[in-house]
């Protein structure tokens, strides 16, 4: 066999052996939620995926004894890492944002109504909420390098309405790292999408229509690339107590659910932790309110659905 036949072979060889690319899935529950995600790669990222979520519910989920944010919580520590950290700074950016109607701190009096991580049986009264709303106000604590300073020892944090959003952009961030150029990723509704699907096409994602229960009835599909989505509602998450309904989203400035014609905020943005922030605060406040704030957020756009008489309208930014 002469050197040309030889090198000819070994290319084969080698072409053999290369992994080619594939569109690929991943699904699974955390957090009481699903997660969906699809990437085109060579190799299987299942584990990097689930190493992401694992990390993420040990530094920030307030239902995990052994966190990070539980140790802050109950006093035990005062030490963040760099998730906390990341966090507390896009938490106390959009505070400042809504007039303070995302705030993390309200994490007391989403205990006391019910939805937090010690759960009442009994909505309750003005003066437990009035020592509650005394608690609260992340534009009170501060980041000394790595230590959390408190405005009040017992205050507490809850990121849930922004910790889903956060961990997708974490696993993009990990899907990134690997060289992964097309993925969707999907936890608990709230998206990152870069790149293209399958079919060469931007991702295609629906939004929901606001309806009690789990099921699923569209409202509208769109293309998505190359930023994050995320989407608010109460129609969801609600409790019964005392013969009254009791939504979810709880107002930071008076300690009592918000009152709002509000049913459901999706917002666009280039990260999905400041889109879920962003869309928190817009359940807080009324649809003129939400549609300023979003118009001062570079890049971001947000699609309202509010209660009109007996219907329901779209409101949404110029460039949604």
């Amino acid at each position: 066999m002469n050197r040309l036949t030889l090198l000819a072979a070994a290319a084969i060889m080698l072409a053999g052996c290369t992994p080619t690319t594939a569109y690929r899935t991943d699904s699974g529950e955390i957090w009481t939620t699903s997660y969906n995600i699809t990437y085109e790669s060579a190799s299987d990222l299942s584990d990097s995926i689930l190493a992401v979520l694992n990390e993420v519910d040990r530094s920030l989920s307030p239902f995990n004894p052994d966190s990070r944010i539980s140790a802050i919580n109950a006093g035990s520590s005062t030490e963040t890492d760099s998730l906390l950290r990341r966090m507390i700074r896009v938490s106390t950016e959009v505070n400042g944002m809504s007039g303070g109607l995302f705030d993390p701190t309200v994490a007391p009096l989403v205990n006391l109504w019910g939805f937090g991580y010690r759960k009442a049986r009994e909505l309750p009264d003005s003066a437990a909420v009035a020592d509650a709303l005394g608690l609260v106000g992340i534009s009170r604590c501060s980041l000394t390098g790595d230590t959390l300073i408190k405005g009040h020892p017992q205050m507490e944090f809850n990121f849930s309405a922004i910790a889903k959003g956060f961990a997708c952009d974490l696993v993009g961030e990990m899907l990134r790292r690997n060289g992964v150029e097309n993925f969707l990723v999907e936890i608990g509704g709230e998206i990152v999408a870069a790149g293209i699907n399958s079919r060469g096409e931007q991702w295609h994602v629906q939004i929901d229509a606001p309806q009690p229960g789990n099921g699923h009835k569209r409202l509208t599909v769109i293309p998505l690339t190359d930023c994050a989505l995320a989407t608010s509602g109460n129609y969801r998450n609600y409790r019964q107590a005392d013969s009254l309904t009791v939504w979810h989203t709880i107002n930071p400035l008076t300690g009592y659910p918000a009152v709002t014609h509000t049913l459901s905020a999706t917002v666009r943005a280039s990260d999905c932790a400041l889109a879920d922030a962003l869309a928190t605060a817009c359940m807080a406040m009324s649809a003129d309110s939400a549609l300023s704030m979003i118009a001062a957020v570079p890049g971001a756009a947000c699609l309202l659905v509010v209660e009109s008489a007996d219907s329901m309208a779209v409101v949404t930014s110029p460039n949604f």
